[in-house]
């Protein structure tokens, strides 16, 4: 079976399809999920499906940022491990979710979205995404 590419410091480059078809799989769990990607840490996209109206590079860079905020507030106030960053708006939820220490998993659902299943169901894509990221 041939390897995969190495990508920038002679890691793995990610397997795109097996990606993607998660993230399908995920929109696929919940009919109140509009969009989804995994994003480096850096800001960059690795695999995104989200409307043609949501500029998908700076959504990715700003999921990177408020993970890490989120990360510094955390250990700033003591409270433990991050295990997801949370913004509710006024039509809607957009989640994020560490995929390990080097990817975000970010998702946006509708506002009536019931959040105990979401976090469920990104949780399980947050493990098996650890392994291609």
């Amino acid at each position: 079976m041939p390897s995969r590419p190495k990508a920038e410091g002679g890691v793995r480059a990610p397997a795109p399809d097996a990606i993607k078809a998660i993230l399908h799989d995920l929109l696929e769990a919940s009919p109140y999920i509009k969009a989804t990607a995994v994003v480096r840490v850096s800001g960059l996209t690795v695999q995104a499906i989200m409307p043609p109206s949501i500029p998908e590079e700076r959504v990715s860079a700003m999921a990177a940022v408020l993970l890490l905020l989120g990360e510094q507030i955390t250990a700033a106030m003591q409270t433990g491990q991050l295990e997801k960053v949370y913004i509710h708006g006024s039509d809607g939820h957009i989640i994020l979710t560490s995929i390990g220490d080097r990817a975000v998993l970010t998702v946006m659902a509708a506002e009536k979205a019931p959040l105990g299943m979401l976090f469920v169901e990104m949780r399980a894509a947050a493990r098996r995404l650890k392994r291609l990221v």
